[in-house]
């Protein structure tokens, strides 16, 4: 990777404000401060109805084995809107200020999710980039122009040496400025634990890697700029790659600088998830704070909370899948649900 590629100019984003700890915790806002929520949602193959991928996204047209016509497409977008509309607090009234989503396969999907009429008036902007992942699916980041406004974006690719034809989703960081402060958002969607958990926790270690010489390089820059990391990790807050490759804690008090905190962790310790399989919650929905938003007294944003916005609505509510995240297909049948995963969230207080 080119060095130049992770030295960029400095930035910043995402203010936020509150105290929220349980899966349906609301932020709370003093008198002298403002509140800013910075959210993550994958959104579980949002294809439109076109073939362009060749034999990936057949199954995402209407010849594929999911039929995935003009219909199933404009259910899933409404239903996406609807999720996103409902991402309100009393702090933040206007939904979170920044949302980085994984599972897109182009920039038009994300056009027609912002201008759906649920959501239209937030004017959420779109960064998007293509990445050379195999299924065409990408990251990308919403931001409401009100509050945030982007500096510049880079976006890096992993390479593993021992696999020269691998290909993955390339991580996408977002500078900008949210309340005047110096934020980094790095969006990310690691690789999956296809061939099993451990024989592939390389491939998941390989992206933390890079991610932590993003951040790394950030710091450089500006000792004191506030880092987000966020995105479908694919891990646990318990596995290697958060816990020794990119060095992020349990606990808030432990985070020093370099370092990076978890509160999702604290979460899955209360057997709340984001995503289940075969019956075991877990929490690859994640977003990281570095130690400027949680220790560093100069900082202009203090993290305060997270919740995984697990609400009644983004679950099935009946059959041997009840209480499971409502996604769009059940056992190859069109459901007409959300994602398989549910949207998490954290916010970031700034004092006046």
């Amino acid at each position: 990777m080119n060095r130049k590629d992770l030295l960029f100019p400095l930035a910043l984003i995402c203010l936020l404000a509150c105290s929220a700890f349980g899966a349906g915790a609301q932020p709370k806002q003093s008198k002298k401060s403002v509140v800013y929520g910075v959210a993550f949602y994958n959104l579980e193959n949002l294809f439109d109805t076109i073939n362009n991928n060749g034999k990936y996204d057949l199954e995402f047209s209407p010849q594929g084995r999911n039929a995935w016509n003009g219909a199933k497409f404009r259910k899933k977008i409404h239903n996406m809107a609807y999720a996103i509309s409902r991402m309100k607090t009393k702090t933040t009234p206007q939904g979170p200020a920044i949302i980085g989503v994984s599972e897109v396969e182009n920039r038009t999907v994300l056009e027609d999710l912002v201008n759906d009429p649920q959501i239209k008036d937030l004017n959420y902007k779109i960064v998007h980039h293509d990445s050379p992942d195999a299924r065409g699916i990408d990251v990308s980041l919403l931001y409401n122009p009100k509050f945030f406004r982007v500096l510049r974006v880079t976006n890096h690719r992993l390479k593993i040496d021992s696999l020269p034809r691998f290909r993955t989703r390339d991580q996408m960081c977002v500078v900008g400025l949210l309340g005047g402060e110096r934020v980094a958002v790095i969006v990310n969607h690691w690789p999956s634990r296809r061939g099993g958990t451990e024989q592939s926790s390389y491939l998941r270690e390989a992206a933390a890697s890079l991610t932590r010489s993003i951040a790394d390089s950030l710091l450089q820059i500006d000792p004191n700029m506030g880092i987000i990391v966020m995105g479908d990790l694919n891990d646990s807050p318990t596995n290697k790659s958060l816990t020794d490759v990119l060095r992020a804690k349990k606990e808030q008090k432990d985070v020093e600088a370099g370092e990076f905190f978890n509160p999702f962790w604290q979460l899955l310790d209360k057997g709340i998830g984001s995503y289940i399989y075969r019956g075991r919650w877990d929490l690859f929905d994640q977003i990281v704070v570095n130690y400027n938003l949680v220790n560093n007294p100069a900082s202009g944003l203090h993290y305060t909370g997270a919740i995984v916005r697990n609400d009644e609505f983004l679950k099935q509510q009946e059959g041997k899948y009840k209480g499971y995240p409502f996604r769009t297909f059940s056992e190859g049948a069109f459901i007409g649900g959300y994602s398989d995963h549910f949207p998490t969230e954290i916010f970031l207080r700034k004092d006046l």
